[in-house]
């Protein structure tokens, strides 16, 4: 299974508005994402795991939110969120983005396996009382194609129904039918899960590798100190590469990897999102004084472990630490696909 840092699918629903969502309709929203969230995990599909938010703004200014928490475990912390979102006011105007990124299974061979995202839930409340529920899938379980465009039968054989099942559960707890979204690069979702890629799976572009690892470079080379400028190693090398595990804690963020002939780089982990690039940024941007000694690629990523921005020990200001252990893999492409997996 692979996952990718946007959506492979979505699905939307409407329920009923609220006559009058300044009476805790955050309160009543968090509600009914629990409510799709229990149907999920009672199909196998999520754990209890994940992180929420709470973002209240006005819509005229969605970059100015009147209230958010961001990254609150369920339960307890998320429950106060909403009732500090509640006493702000849901007002006319006003929109509420309630949403949880939710830890998942999925099955191999009879196998169950657990990933740190497979889907987003949100529900959003408009001031006024129209309520929207969203679904995202960031995994190819649920298809008969992975995302490198290779087959896999079995594995959406397997998967795909507990899918199926959910969406049609949660019509039944939001009361409205279910409208799939826009087909995406990488499949075209139905109400009952994705259409079926048939045969032609197998002659399906690299559609991973050619839009979502170009996208993740170019998401980290945005965060890096004045962007790319002749001051980073060569990004690409068709020979083997060691690599050494970015992590936060026991969370693997990505993997630091460099080559014999000079060229160095960054995975980030998509399952571990927004922290993932960040902690790329802070090492990629660690690698520059080594380039500009003259130091070669290996030599720097030997470097790393245990360093922080003052050549002390210590980690990255954002918690994260290089482990001291290398690995190999066959190419970039090799790490890049682990990054997806892992």
């Amino acid at each position: 299974m692979i996952t990718a840092c946007g959506p492979v699918g979505e699905w939307f629903w409407e329920p009923a508005p609220l006559a009058a969502p300044s009476d805790d309709g955050a309160l009543w929203a968090l509600g009914l994402l629990s409510g799709v969230a229990g149907v999920m995990a009672s199909c196998g599909l999520v754990t209890r795991e994940g992180t929420g938010s709470v973002v209240l703004a006005d819509r005229g200014d969605m970059g100015a939110p009147l209230f958010a928490r961001r990254g609150v475990p369920p339960g307890a912390g998320l429950v106060d969120a909403v009732g500090r979102a509640d006493a702000v006011g849901l007002l006319p105007g006003r929109l509420l983005r309630l949403s949880m990124a939710l830890a998942g299974e999925w099955r191999e061979a009879g196998v169950v396996r657990r990933a740190e995202r497979l889907f987003t839930l949100r529900v959003e409340v408009w001031g006024e009382g129209a309520v929207l529920v969203g679904l995202s899938a960031y995994a190819d379980a649920w298809l008969a194609v992975d995302l490198r465009g290779r087959p896999q039968p079995e594995t959406g054989a397997e998967n795909a129904p507990r899918l199926a099942a959910a969406l049609a559960r949660i019509c039944g707890v939001t009361g409205s039918p279910v409208d799939p979204g826009d087909p995406t690069r990488y499949a075209d979702p139905t109400a009952e899960g994705f259409a079926d890629q048939g045969e032609a799976g197998a002659e399906h572009d690299d559609a991973w590798g050619m839009f979502e690892v170009p996208a993740r470079w170019r998401g980290l080379m945005a965060l890096l100190p004045g962007g790319p400028g002749g001051r980073d190693y060569e990004a690409t090398t068709e020979l083997p590469v060691r690599y050494a595990r970015v992590r936060c804690g026991e969370r693997v963020l990505g993997f630091l990897w460099a080559s014999a002939d000079g060229a160095a780089g960054y995975e980030p982990r998509s399952a571990a999102r927004d922290a993932a690039f960040g902690a790329g940024a802070v090492w990629l941007a660690r690698l520059r004084p080594a380039r500009l000694r003259g130091l070669g690629a290996p030599e720097a990523l030997d470097g790393l472990p245990g360093a922080s921005a003052d050549g002390g020990p210590g980690g990255g200001p954002d918690g994260s630490v290089v482990e001291d252990v290398a690995w190999g893999a066959a190419s970039p492409d090799a790490l890049e696909e682990l990054s997806g997996r892992s």
